[in-house]
């Protein structure tokens, strides 16, 4: 450890003692984080906000995973391991990373100045990317990468991404690509030429939109990747024989023959990740930077939605 981190024993975090909005956070001093076996302690460079950090302080997943309050919030980060713990061989102190630092029930986060992080949730922060940058990635990127490989997207395919100027379908498309595959992505009419700059052939959602497609591609679709929600009848509309398809957002795909994903931490995934950014394959919008005690802003700005890049809160 630091000499800092030794003469304090506390470090800054913005925490919540119950369930609500935005009004629920107050900047405090916690304790610095024990790092278990199998653990690094991270120095926060850079944490990333995403809508499920809100949702769960909302109490949105309250019946799925245990909470401990205080809860210092945040699932992304980028930043410099501090020290490592028992049994963490594949990090030292000093080294970049980067992570989805979920764990197994809702407590220490990353909005603070340090998280410890499991080493399966870690891996190398990627050298083209700022902390910043990297720390939009992780939940955003993972969540498209494991969609689309367990789909088996790639060479030859075309593939269609619901919402593809949405957080995760911006990362959708750009890894689509990477893949091999041919992107037709959905969003409005004003998104239309950013998506064109990450290599997608863009279409307006509503109605008219399965004709829209198949215009696009007569034959249908061998992949749909959706990340919105309601669109299963477009999905299934589309879809050619034999076709694959997955939604984030929508449990219902599974009575049709599709698969309802959930993003794993993964640091084998993440590093993959990394390559294709250090590839000059994928790109990290950011749209906004907060200092730490203003999480409260970051996250209406990101409840209001419409937001083109990551928000990111820097300690």
């Amino acid at each position: 450890m630091t000499e800092e981190t030794q003469g304090d024993a506390t470090m800054r975090a913005m925490t919540y003692d119950r369930f609500g909005g935005t009004e629920v956070l107050s900047a405090t001093r916690q304790p610095h984080p024990k790092v278990g076996p199998g653990e690094v302690l991270v120095r926060v460079r850079a944490a990333a906000v995403n809508p499920v950090d809100w949702k769960i302080m909302a109490g949105g997943l309250a019946p799925l995973m245990d909470t401990v309050f205080p809860v210092v919030p945040g699932w992304d980060v980028a930043g410099v391991v501090e020290r490592v713990g028992i049994d963490a061989p594949e990090f030292a102190a000093g080294d970049e990373v980067f992570a989805y630092a979920r764990k197994d029930y809702v407590h220490g986060g990353t909005f603070a100045e340090y998280v410890t992080v499991p080493v399966r949730c870690l891996a190398a922060k990627p050298s083209s990317l700022s902390f910043e940058e990297a720390a939009g990635l992780p939940l955003a990127g993972l969540t498209a990468y494991q969609t689309l490989t367990r789909l088996g997207a790639g060479e030859g395919d075309t593939v269609l991404v619901h919402n593809a100027a949405g957080g995760v379908g911006v990362f959708g498309v750009q890894i689509a690509r990477a893949l091999g595959a041919r992107v037709i992505g959905t969003a409005s009419p004003a998104n239309h030429e950013r998506l064109r700059g990450f290599g997608a052939e863009p279409v307006a959602y509503g109605d008219g939109l399965a004709d829209r497609v198949r215009a696009l591609a007569p034959g249908g679709v061998d992949v749909v990747a959706d990340f919105v929600g309601g669109v299963l009848d477009d999905t299934l509309a589309v879809l050619a024989e034999g076709g694959r398809h997955a939604s984030i957002a929508d449990d219902s795909v599974t009575a049709k023959g599709g698969q309802w994903m959930w993003v794993r931490p993964d640091g084998g995934d993440l590093a993959e990740l990394g390559a294709l950014a250090d590839a000059g394959k994928l790109t990290v919008p950011v749209a906004e930077v907060f200092e730490l005690d203003r999480l409260a802003d970051a996250f209406e700005l990101s409840q209001k939605g419409h937001v083109h890049g990551k928000i990111v809160v820097r300690p």
